[in-house]
């Protein structure tokens, strides 16, 4: 079982998104957000690689940040994968 990276979101801030009708998905990336603003860059990159991104912007990142990048961060690539083809990070 894998551990989630440190939160700057309170129980009850993540509780308010839930009732909210915010998705599970939404709230990875609001984590992501909140250690960003917090200036915790790796933390954000961790919650980020845990929300499943839309395949353009796995894209994005691919090219801003190399194919590797992806990998190391663990990124799921599983819409990407759809979209472009499973070879996708490795093609120019």
């Amino acid at each position: 079982m894998s551990l989630e990276p440190k939160s700057y979101m309170t129980d009850e801030e993540r509780a308010e998104r839930r009732a909210g009708g915010m998705s599970e998905n939404a709230i990875l990336m609001a984590e992501s957000r909140a250690a960003a603003r917090a200036g915790d860059e790796e933390t954000a990159w961790e919650w980020l690689a845990l929300a499943e991104l839309p395949a353009h912007s796995l894209a994005y990142l691919k090219g801003r940040h190399g194919a590797d990048f992806i990998r190391s961060r663990g990124f799921r690539t599983d819409q990407a994968d759809a979209a472009y083809g499973p070879d996708w990070l490795d093609r120019a």
